[in-house]
């Protein structure tokens, strides 16, 4: 994966600076009195329900699993959360018809703490060469609590490239990084475009 790296950079917003780390305990106490304040905090789920999650374990973004949504087809549901599925993936391509429309669907939790600009890379090569870069800013969020156990994040929808010479095999790469350029998940997986599904 080392020759993707430089591809799967996040791209940055001059000026922009990630904001003072708080904890949820800081969240809550943050301008208690301030009615819309509090509204907005509710809207992100930090003062609903007991927080999930184990506390043994470190992670704070755990990708739950990956969907392709194609309408009037049964959605391609990938548990990236099953050990070695993620590493598993460029071994079992999936096909995409020719010129159908996609989306893109997620599943994750987040635990301990905030969350905080979370963005999907993905890099896409054809006999290696790159012929496609996506960046999409998923945003940020709370702790999973026992009222809201996971959240569910569906990309733009896309249309695949049509004709003989766009059909064929493909490789790509994903990541999923944070504010603070941490990678939650990357991995490798494969497509190939084709006539029919």
């Amino acid at each position: 994966m080392a020759d993707h790296e430089e591809d799967l950079t996040a791209s940055k917003t001059e000026g922009f600076k990630v904001g003072e780390k708080k904890t949820i305990a800081e969240y809550n106490e943050l301008d208690k009195n301030d009615e819309s304040l509090n509204r907005w905090k509710a809207s992100l789920g930090l003062n609903a329900g007991e927080p999930i999650g184990d506390p043994s374990d470190p992670r704070k973004c755990i990708i739950k699993s990956l969907a392709l949504e194609v309408e009037g087809r049964p959605d391609v549901v990938i548990d990236v959360s099953a050990p070695g599925a993620a590493e598993d993936l460029k071994n079992k391509p999936f096909t995409i018809k020719e010129g159908a429309t996609f989306r893109t669907k997620i599943t994750f939790e987040v635990h301990h703490d905030v969350l905080s600009g979370l963005k999907y890379l993905q890099v896409v090569k054809r006999k290696g060469i790159r012929v496609s870069k996506d960046e999409e800013m998923l945003g940020s969020y709370a702790p999973n609590t026992t009222e809201k156990r996971f959240y569910e994040k569906k990309f733009h929808a896309e249309e695949a490239p049509s004709g003989w010479t766009a059909r064929g095999h493909y490789n790509a790469v994903s990541k999923f990084i944070d504010d603070d350029d941490k990678t939650h998940l990357q991995f490798e997986w494969s497509f190939d475009i084709a006539k029919d599904w």
